[in-house]
């Protein structure tokens, strides 16, 4: 009888106190459950249909087929079963571990040595050439014997089924093949549970019934091999929880700040989770002491920055928060007040080319010098004391790259930062204060023709902050295609993934367009100087990009293709492994991003606020 006839008629007699014949049963069950309008939850979990065969079982559309180990070799290598755990296919494995009792297993290798030295003593009494296989057997038993005398070794009677699932026969004997040949390369057997379907299915299922006991001896040192979560995955005693691996289940654990660098880029199409899933990462950074600073070019990060008591600046032509890019850090212990003047100088003719739409060498040239001159005005020289300075402002450089010869081209077109519509966005005092664990910078509301410019302001003020003082920080750059627009920006950005370390700073680099990404020449390397890559759910028209940057199979390929949202493949170092990020209620009503659920906390946090006011 098989496990869907024994359900129906459990439930028929409880409804019908057992007097109706079972063909009775399959026609009063639907309409007694019509009548009480309820579900009891063996109705939900039970498939729809049920066929119990030989070698096989039907549960509704899939096929299912149990099997059993028969025979391990002499030796179990570490990692052997790892291959099939990772297997990229359906499948269920049970391991039953029962413990024996040492000293009924001492009695019984008792008996065995006694017999194994007997053959061997007969074979020297007829002249007969020793046998290899009795003389190993010997010293096995006597090594095993010794070691469990002393305690060192226990023995167990383990069982290891496995349940492989499929649309169609065919299918379910692939499968099979491939796991044989993974088994018994390593010299290890299995058989299917022939006329004992039904037994091995619910020995796998989680009910913790050993049905099929079918048992294999083993001593504690080859049954830690069988341990099931020895397989590719990044398991760590320290750092955050990124996800779950979609292949075992273990948690993706991992410390960015133990890694030769701490960056990580982030590859994804819209509506992936690439934001969801550095929001979650954030949130849990700010839990071991990280400051964390976000670029934030879709205002996305807004709700988070309230919730945790962080700071949220809006940089924009009509916002109150200003930045002066000509502001100077305080020296580091080791480093000198030219070395930052000159650093800066540097920076700043980056962002003059920026805005300017370019320059000529003449032009550059010229603009190197009016700033270091601009500087020298307010008496800020290479031995000035950069604690007690009052910086200048674009309108200074003005007024100086004025007075030089041939600049007219230059001063005009800088004239729409400084008294232009442009003129509130730089040409003013910094009034932005980051000492905080978290602060966002969003550049949502900037045009977008300023937005690049925008970006490389916001990034050179954090560098000089980070500069200011040695603490363990993550800047996170979302969108960051926009950087790579301009060859000056992408390399502003490369050079922090470069110098990052040094200050004790992780890069996370995030961007859903990897090919205007990777066609900056300063894209790939960002990449290779990223110790983390988390990519997501990608579109056809980008995969091959990314399959030759990160050498991706083509199993790895159509695993991000074919995605959901929230899974894809997570690099760390030189291991990867699938991954699905995985959020607490808790986290995911502060991280989302989903409008709808947006619009609902904002409606219940205005209800609450008006039933705080009114009590």
């Amino acid at each position: 009888m098989s496990i869907f006839d024994k359900i129906l008629i459990r439930k028929t007699n409880r409804a019908t106190g057992g007097s109706e014949a079972k063909a009775s049963v399959l026609a009063v069950l639907p309409e007694k459950i019509y009548q009480d309008a309820s579900l009891e939850l063996q109705d939900i979990i039970a498939p729809s249909a049920l066929k119990v065969e030989p070698k096989s079982l039907n549960l509704g559309d899939k096929i299912a087929r149990t099997f059993f180990i028969i025979s391990y070799p002499r030796y179990l290598t570490d990692n052997w079963f790892s291959p099939v755990i990772n297997l990229d296919k359906v499948f269920d494995i049970s391991i039953f571990v029962h413990p024996i009792d040492t000293s009924l297993i001492l009695r019984q290798f008792q008996k065995k040595v006694a017999e194994v030295e007997s053959q061997i003593n007969v074979r020297a009494a007829r002249g007969m050439v020793r046998d290899p296989m009795l003389d190993t057997a010997y010293q096995d038993l006597e090594g095993l014997r010794e070691s469990l005398i002393q305690a060192q070794e226990k023995m167990f009677d383990v069982g290891i089924y496995i349940t492989i699932y499929a649309d169609t026969d065919l299918e379910l004997f692939k499968i099979e093949n491939e796991i044989k040949s993974m088994f018994e390369s390593k010299l290890i057997y299995i058989k299917p549970a022939l006329f004992q379907q039904e037994e091995g299915f619910k020995s796998v299922i989680p009910l913790n019934m050993d049905l099929l006991g079918v048992h294999q001896k083993l001593n504690s040192e080859p049954l830690s091999s069988v341990f099931p979560f020895i397989s590719f995955d990044l398991t760590s005693d320290k750092g955050i929880l990124y996800g779950v691996n979609r292949h075992n289940s273990s948690l993706v654990i991992f410390d960015r700040f133990s890694l030769e660098n701490y960056n990580s880029v982030t590859f994804a199409k819209a509506g992936s989770g690439k934001s969801y899933a550095t929001k979650l990462e954030i949130l849990r950074s700010l839990m071991f002491d990280i400051d964390v600073i976000v670029i934030d070019p879709e205002r996305e990060y807004e709700y988070l920055a309230e919730s945790v008591g962080g700071r949220y600046f809006n940089i924009s032509l009509s916002s109150d928060h200003h930045i002066n890019p000509f502001d100077l850090p305080i020296p580091r212990e080791d480093e000198t007040a030219e070395d930052v003047l000159r650093s800066n100088v540097i920076n700043l003719v980056g962002l003059f080319r920026l805005m300017l739409g370019g320059l000529t060498p003449e032009e550059d040239s010229m603009v190197d010098r009016a700033i270091s001159e601009t500087y020298a005005i307010k008496d800020i020289t290479p031995e000035s004391d950069f604690s007690n300075i009052e910086p200048p402002l674009l309108a200074d450089f003005e007024m100086v790259l004025a007075g030089m010869d041939g600049s007219d081209s230059v001063v005009q077109r800088l004239s729409k930062y400084t008294r232009g519509s442009w003129a509130t966005f730089l040409n003013r005092p910094s009034n932005v204060d980051i000492n905080k664990k978290f602060v966002v910078f969003s550049i949502r509301d900037m045009e977008d023709e300023l937005k690049p410019v925008a970006m490389y302001i916001v990034m050179h003020y954090i560098w000089n902050a980070i500069r200011r003082n040695l603490k363990k920080r993550l800047l996170v750059v979302d969108e960051a295609w926009w950087m790579m627009k301009s060859e000056d920006t992408a390399s502003f950005l490369y050079s922090i993934a470069k110098r990052g370390r040094k200050y004790y700073l992780g890069l996370a680099t995030i961007t859903q367009d990897a090919a205007d990404f990777m066609n900056s020449p300063y894209g790939v390397p960002i990449v290779t100087n990223s110790s983390i890559q988390l990519l997501l759910k990608q579109s056809t028209a980008t995969i091959d990009v990314l399959q030759k940057t990160f050498n991706l199979t083509d199993e790895e390929k159509y695993l991000l293709l074919e995605s959901g949202i929230g899974e894809g493949i997570f690099f760390a170092g030189l291991k990867h492994v699938a991954i699905k990020v995985v959020a607490s209620y808790t986290e995911d009503q502060i991280i989302t991003s989903d409008p709808s659920q947006i619009l609902s906390n904002r409606k219940a946090k205005m209800e609450l606020e008006a039933s705080n006011k009114a009590g």
